[in-house]
């Protein structure tokens, strides 16, 4: 959420004063100082956050190889339409119906300004033929009124802003309405033993740009929890707190309930095949890799899909 600017009191104007007689031109010179020198804006001033976060966040390409490939194996035909709820700036959405001139896309999100910033530049920089496949809707992602689709997605746990099993369930059963008899419903979803705790965790980026992910408060008895996105600069500069998350922080036990309470059939969940680092055995590195699991270990920090088939 966007802070409100503090006004700054208005200035005083001086009082007037008698005129000084004329200083030499030696103590002129003595008591001159050279001009002061502009300051250009800092590189967080400069700074998009919108384009921050699809660089620093978003890898629809990785998420569409895996949707696609789910899909076919599950329904055997290659899904063509897609929603992408919550769909900020749409950069899913336009990937989507570049990988493919049959797909098309329907972003669903509330923020209109968010949504003219994907029309404005994640539309304006692809094809043309793309272009015209993606629909933008400034809408209630419960709204059953919405086309059906092959598949609908919510990423970057977005639907997390539902607090309450009614109106997560609501949610959940709405898109499973707006889904054809065959389609799939898909989370991407994270949790781990870090996640129930307030910590800061940096990823250095190229460049010089610092991305911050902050758990500010974590409440055990309802599983609140409220989390900031903040970029830092070479310079120095930072675009302090850019995004802020207030959300509950649901288990896949919880999702898979209430998914199929809703009408889904069939509810997988699949997270990243990991590695012994190299230098490190202590240490797992992720191999990009998502596999279905009836059972995994805990892990200080995961990410995952949740898919359930109508």
């Amino acid at each position: 959420m966007s802070k409100k600017t503090a006004k700054a009191p208005a200035k005083k104007s001086p009082k007037q004063q008698p005129a000084k007689k004329q200083a030499s031109a030696a103590a002129k010179k003595k008591s001159s100082k050279p001009p002061a020198r502009k300051r250009g804006p800092t590189q967080a001033e400069s700074a998009d956050k919108f384009a921050l976060y699809q660089r620093s966040v978003q890898s629809p390409g990785v998420d569409i190889e895996f949707f696609d490939a789910e899909f076919q194996k599950h329904r055997g035909r290659p899904p063509l339409s897609v929603r992408e709820d919550f769909c900020g700036t749409a950069l899913f959405s336009t990937e989507w119906c570049k990988s493919d001139p049959r797909r098309t896309a329907l972003g669903v999100d509330l923020d209109g300004p968010t949504l003219e910033w994907g029309r404005t530049n994640t539309l304006a920089g692809a094809p043309p033929d793309a272009v015209e496949r993606v629909t933008l809707a400034q809408a209630d992602v419960r709204d059953t009124s919405l086309p059906a689709v092959d598949l609908i997605v919510a990423m970057n746990f977005s639907y997390c802003i539902f607090k309450t099993r009614e109106e997560l369930r609501g949610y959940f059963a709405a898109a499973h309405e707006n889904l054809v008899a065959d389609g799939a419903f898909a989370l991407e979803v994270y949790g781990g033993t870090e996640a129930v705790v307030e910590l800061s965790d940096e990823r250095e980026l190229r460049g010089g740009l610092t991305y911050v992910w902050e758990q500010e408060k974590f409440n055990p008895i309802n599983h609140h929890t409220l989390c900031h996105i903040t970029w830092k600069f070479r310079d120095g500069s930072q675009l302090y707190r850019a995004f802020t998350y207030d959300w509950r922080l649901w288990t896949l036990p919880e999702l898979g309930e209430l998914l199929r309470e809703a009408g889904f059939s069939s509810v997988k969940f699949y997270f990243e095949r990991v590695e012994a680092d190299e230098d490190d055995d202590e240490y797992l590195t992720g191999t990009g890799e998502f596999v279905e699991h009836t059972e995994i270990e805990n892990q200080e920090a995961w990410l995952g899909y949740v898919v359930a088939l109508k």
